[in-house]
């Protein structure tokens, strides 16, 4: 890159944050690497959107810099618009004062590149400008296609509760904020994470996944910031962290919540400043890591218990995911189950498998308390076990599911045991029914009018329960 110019464009603030960007950048030695002399930064205050088309025209920046708070959130919309549709190829990197995460994933979506918070430090706002600027001169579409494919092929369903939130993925992973998934256990949380990671500027660096419920909390700190020879007993070789293997790339931390509160204030440290010291180390080091979180734990009650610290909460929650459980997402029960007949066949190298009308049926009246992961193992048992190519509903061995009633005096307990039971009820009626109403009210031996009256009461979305076609679904498998 011979010569470097960015623009930053101060919509409705005071010119401390500009001149303290600006500043930022022109000092910035990191910078000058990336062109044959430091860049040059014009800052301009920007009164409408044709101003602004008149300023890129002059200057022809590599980048550009919106500079704004979230009282000004419609005029960075239509700013944001503006630009990608009269200069696509120019990445945009918003800097925000008082930003809530709704508005920072409406602002992907209106076309910025990534975004940060102010106040600007040189180590939140100089690797996103690197990257940004590395990223743009070398676009293949053909590769960002390719990634597109491996980041969301295992993320399958039409839920429009589950899409409201898959279709955030190719925004989130624009940015290189952190991401905190929510989501009960098996309900495809680190499928999430990998999609984030693939299909964003870091998919060329490691995606490193760690299971912190699955460490002992005494080595959680060891295994993620490294050691030093002779830092305890037994430290007899220096040890690199994960951290440190992750560089360049992801951070997945699932069952955040299992971290103690120390190593979640090391962890906080480490976000905030992207430095870490290994046990025994007297320096710190740099990393430049992504950090991904899941939870599968209820994250208001984790707060009040302490079990996740409320500092450290905020500053992973700045983009959120909530998965739903496979239960609120029945109609996605068909597919699913097809998807993962085939997938077990060719894995297990048997003779190609197919579910049977009745089969699915089942798989759609269960409950799924291990969501995706159960329904995958249950289908791939099936596979194992059954002796015909077609799968029937005698071969999907379904475990009893005699669930205990817990917490509450008997009265509340009893009444959350009848909406869960109405609610759940009339879902599985909906979803064998295809979303057709008069026949769900039959099978339930309710009038329609009494039925319709429940299904309004627990504010279910029957256009989610779309009719099964069995014979258009064992074609698709076929």
């Amino acid at each position: 890159m011979q010569s470097g110019k960015i623009l930053l464009l101060n919509i409705g603030l005071s010119g401390e944050l500009g001149s303290s960007v600006r500043g930022t950048l022109e000092s910035s030695g990191e910078l000058s690497l990336m062109f044959d002399q430091s860049p040059q930064v014009r800052l301009e205050v920007v009164p409408s959107s044709s101003a602004i088309t008149a300023e890129i025209k002059s200057v022809h920046p590599n980048l550009v810099v919106l500079l704004s708070r979230s009282d000004f959130l419609g005029q960075v919309h239509s700013t944001l618009a503006s630009l990608r549709s009269t200069f696509p190829g120019i990445p945009v990197l918003v800097v925000m004062e008082a930003v809530q995460p709704i508005e920072i994933v409406e602002m992907l979506r209106h076309g910025a590149s990534d975004f940060t918070t102010a106040p600007v430090r040189d180590v939140d706002i100089l690797p996103r400008i690197w990257r940004l600027l590395e990223q743009t001169e070398r676009v293949d579409p053909l590769k960002q296609a390719l990634k597109e494919r491996l980041g969301l092929q295992e993320l399958i369903g039409e839920n429009a509760a589950f899409l409201a939130e898959i279709q955030k993925i190719p925004l989130i992973a624009k940015s290189d904020a952190t991401v905190l998934i929510q989501g009960e256990t098996g309900t495809g949380k680190e499928l999430c994470a990998r999609a984030v990671h693939y299909l964003g500027a870091r998919a060329s660096g490691p995606f490193v996944p760690v299971n912190c419920g699955a460490l002992p909390v005494e080595l959680i700190e060891n295994e993620l910031f490294g050691h030093e020879r002779g830092a305890f007993t037994g430290a007899v070789v220096h040890q690199l962290g994960l951290l440190n293997s992750a560089a360049g790339g992801t951070l997945f931390l699932d069952e955040i919540d299992c971290m103690s509160r120390h190593s979640q204030v090391k962890l906080l440290r480490f976000l905030q400043d992207k430095e870490y010291r290994p046990l025994g180390a007297t320096s710190l080091r740099r990393a430049d890591v992504r950090v991904i979180a899941a939870t599968n734990a209820d994250v208001d009650g984790a707060l009040r218990l302490g079990t996740i610290r409320q500092d450290l909460y905020y500053r992973l929650n700045t983009i959120s995911l909530r998965l739903p459980p496979l239960r609120s997402r029945r109609d996605d029960i068909p597919r699913l189950a097809c998807h993962f007949t085939a997938k077990a066949s060719r894995k297990l190298c048997v003779q190609v498998k197919y579910l049977a009308a009745d089969a699915i049926q089942k798989l759609v009246l269960h409950d799924w308390p291990g969501n995706l992961r159960e329904l995958e193992h249950i289908v791939e048992r099936a596979v194992v076990l059954s002796e015909q190519p077609l799968i029937g509903s005698a071969d999907i061995d379904l475990p009893s599911c005699n669930e205990a009633v817990d917490g509450g005096y008997f009265g509340k307990a009893k009444n959350r045991v009848i909406v869960e039971f109405e609610r759940s009820y009339i879902e599985r009626l909906l979803a064998v029914h295809g979303g057709n109403i008069t026949h769900a009210a039959q099978a339930a031996h309710k009038n329609r009018r009494a039925f319709w009256q429940l299904i309004r009461k627990h504010n279910i979305n029957i256009s989610g329960f779309k009719p099964h076609n069995f014979e258009n679904l064992d074609n698709q498998q076929r």
